[in-house]
């Protein structure tokens, strides 16, 4: 009987060791006032990151918690409200999902009791593309996507003001990133939660981008009078140095896919360019730059073609 207490002892410790040893990093840093910003890891998607790469962020406003991402994963989602219900003591009012990409949205499972607000067209390509999203990450990541299923947006998201408890809210149409992004400025705290329009230290990702809407949205945010941003990816920032690092790497990548289509040099001559010395150092550097060619590369070809007609 003694030796089967001490199995079953070892057993549990066993399951307990496992389970912790899948609970996601997740450490909320005070931003401001009522103000949580989650920061991700900046590298790739892997079974031992289990798909955490983007920030999140939630504001305990006094009328409960508004939540801005959902994460990767449904055990993120689930291991995300425990979180926040430690932190804050405060009931999650509302999710909002910025945009459509998997590693935003796909823990919204654990926020269904709650309005899960999305803007109009990223919700209607979420019904058209979130199934084929999910197994894309669950490809990439494996068994940390387990009982994982895809959540549609619940409730609209109008673009706009809107008061909340304590905290005036504001939510922005950036597009770019995607075909529709939403970025949020809290004029109450100052924070601006800049979501993927802004990479700080880590190369930005462009499966979905149109760069001159991308730019133009770069715009829209620097000239908003926050105090502390929350980027997409990398570490808060209380300056508008990663906006504008952004905006250069855009520029710079570009004017290299133009310059290089007009030469005729083919993808894999391009993906082999050196990279400036100001991003070659950031996260991901040259894997994603070999992946934005893969993505971009032939609209600029297309677009060379008449000048290298003979």
């Amino acid at each position: 009987m003694k030796r089967r207490g001490q199995r079953c002892c070892l057993w549990l410790a066993l399951l307990a060791a496992t389970a912790h040893a899948q609970d996601y990093p997740i450490q909320p840093q005070p931003v401001a006032a009522d103000s949580w910003a989650v920061i991700a890891d900046t590298g790739y998607f892997t079974a031992a990151n289990g798909g955490f790469l983007v920030n999140s962020a939630f504001i305990a406003t006094g009328d409960g918690v508004v939540v801005i991402g959902s994460g990767p994963s449904r055990a993120f989602g689930e291991q995300y409200r425990r979180v926040i219900a430690t932190t804050t003591g405060q009931p999650v009012r509302e999710l909002i999902l910025t945009h459509k990409h998997p590693d935003h949205f796909l823990g919204s499972q654990a926020f269904r009791d709650v309005p899960i607000r999305a803007d109009e067209r990223t919700t209607a390509m979420l019904r058209s593309e979130a199934d084929g999203l999910a197994e894309n990450l669950y490809r990439l990541v494996g068994e940390r996507m387990q009982g994982t299923e895809v959540q549609l947006p619940t409730a609209p998201l109008a673009t706009g003001m809107r008061d909340i408890g304590g905290h005036r809210l504001e939510f922005i149409a950036v597009p770019g990133h995607t075909q529709s992004d939403i970025a949020v400025f809290d004029h109450t705290s100052g924070v601006l939660y800049a979501i993927d329009q802004v990479f700080n230290g880590r190369t930005p990702t462009l499966p979905n981008a149109d760069i001159a809407s991308w730019l133009q949205s770069l715009a829209r945010l620097e000239a908003l009078p926050f105090t502390v941003l929350v980027p997409g990816h990398g570490p808060v920032s209380h300056d508008k140095e990663p906006i504008r690092a952004t905006r250069r790497y855009l520029q710079w990548l570009d004017a290299t896919l133009r310059r290089a289509a007009n030469l005729g040099l083919t993808a894999n001559e391009v993906m082999a360019l050196p990279l400036p010395a100001e991003f070659a150092g950031w996260a991901e550097a040259r894997d994603e730059w070999r992946r934005s060619t893969g993505f971009l590369y032939g609209r600029y070809e297309q677009e060379a073609l008449p000048a290298l007609r003979p």
